[in-house]
Parts: C-alpha cells; sequence; structure tokens
C-alpha cells in the first residue's frame, strides 16, 4: 500500500470514528444520559417524571418508625422500608404494622454485613435468610434488596439476580445515622432530588423531625413520593 493510500486510509477510519461519536453525544444530549438498567446491576435511580422515594433503611431506631409512619399517612404516602433480619426476628409486630399500613418492605441483608468482603455462600446466606423471615412473617415474596453501606461486589450482583431480586442503591443520601441535624437532612433530601430520585433515610429523631418539611416541599416541587418498585418501573 502507498503512503498516498495509506493517509486517505487513515483520513476515511478518523472520521467515522468521529461520526460515532458525534452520533453518540446527539443521542445523549437529544434523549438524556439514563439510568439504564441492565440485567442485575445496581439501580441508583428511576426514569418517572415525577415520583421519587423516601426510602427508610432499617436496623434500628424502632422507637421513630411510628412516628415516621404517622407522618407518611397523614400525606397520603406509601414508600419502602428496607428491613435487616436481626430486626425482622426482634420487630415482628412492628414489621406488620409498616405492612399493613400499605409500605413496601425489602430486603437488607440480616447481620449488615460489608458484602463486597464476603464470600458467595455468605452473601446468599445474608439475603436467602432475611427473605425466608420476611416471608414467615408476612406470607410476602420480596424481591428489592439494598445491600447495607451500599457495599457490594460482581458476586453480590450475581447472587441477588439468582435469587430473583433487583439490587437498590439511592440518588441521594441524607446521612441521617451521622449528621443528626435536621436542618442538613432536609437540604440532602430536597435540594437535588428530581422525578426518578431513591432518597435514602432512616428512623432518627432528627429525620422525624424534618419529615414534614422534606415532603412539603417535594410536593410543592411537583413531585409525589411513592414506592421504589413504581418510581423504577420503567426500566425494570
Amino acid at each position: 500500500m502507498s503512503g498516498k493510500e495509506k493517509f486517505v486510509r487513515n483520513i476515511v477510519c478518523n472520521a467515522v470514528i468521529a461520526l460515532v461519536i458525534v452520533s453518540v453525544m446527539v443521542v445523549g444530549f437529544t434523549f438524556g444520559f439514563k439510568n439504564v438498567s441492565v440485567s442485575g446491576a445496581p439501580i441508583y435511580k428511576g426514569e418517572s417524571d415525577n415520583k421519587v422515594s423516601l426510602m427508610v433503611n432499617v436496623y434500628w431506631g424502632t422507637e421513630f418508625i411510628d412516628p415516621m409512619l404517622e407522618i407518611f399517612e397523614e400525606n397520603g404516602i406509601q414508600t419502602t422500608f428496607f428491613v435487616g433480619g436481626m430486626w425482622v426476628k426482634d420487630n415482628e409486630a412492628v414489621l406488620k404494622k409498616i405492612y399493613e399500613k400499605g409500605h413496601e418492605i425489602g430486603n437488607h441483608g440480616y447481620f449488615h454485613k460489608d458484602h463486597k468482603k464476603i464470600n458467595r455462600a455468605r452473601n446468599k446466606e445474608e439475603i436467602e435468610v432475611t427473605h425466608k423471615l420476611v416471608k414467615s412473617v408476612l406470607g410476602l415474596e420480596m424481591n428489592l434488596f439494598a445491600p447495607p453501606s451500599g457495599a457490594y461486589g460482581d458476586t453480590t450482583i450475581e447472587v441477588a439476580e439468582e435469587l430473583g431480586y433487583k439490587m437498590i442503591m439511592w440518588s441521594d443520601d441524607t446521612i441521617d445515622w451521622r449528621d443528626k441535624d435536621k436542618k442538613l437532612i432536609y437540604t440532602r433530601a430536597t435540594k437535588k432530588v428530581k422525578g426518578g430520585s431513591l432518597v435514602l433515610m432512616h428512623p432518627t429523631a432528627a429525620t422525624v423531625e424534618a419529615l414534614p418539611e422534606i415532603i412539603k416541599t417535594l410536593q410543592e416541587k411537583g413531585l409525589t413520593v411513592a414506592k421504589v418498585s413504581e418510581v423504577i418501573a420503567s426500566i425494570t
């Protein structure tokens, strides 16, 4: 191949590559780069135009669950509670009350382990034992799993999928377990939230204090607080 032919070929190849890149960017900016869920991949947000979820992870803070349930009920809201197995074992009556109020129940593992650091057998045990325990109490087949501390590895993804679970993360974190500050919790739960957001919170005193104002602000933004399964429905 002559030098001239090589030069022409390089120009053509570069032009094709450039065209592909431009096409991808056009599609992305036209339709938006979305949180597309491939099989088994963790879900960080939904694609709803107006639904968000205030998802509650529960291993402790039992004394604050009743006040949270009352606030949700007063505002006509049903959301998702991800429960730890060791908590369920000691709080079956509270779990039943959450479920009877119409809230969705998700799996949060049994011992609050770092799922990225445990082996396949332990990953499976954490999810499966909690599943069986909740089923024995509520007769419910859960299918949403929120890994404790948001820690997971490839093995966690594979095991969750094998057990019929969608793995749920979050788009916005109130960090209420650490920062017991009503104003901080409110800001984190509202400032960047938009349709499809999954807002993580826990049962704490400061969260209960902030919750009415959080709900009010989200509603003023035209957002509806819903169950996680409803927020992610279009991508699963």
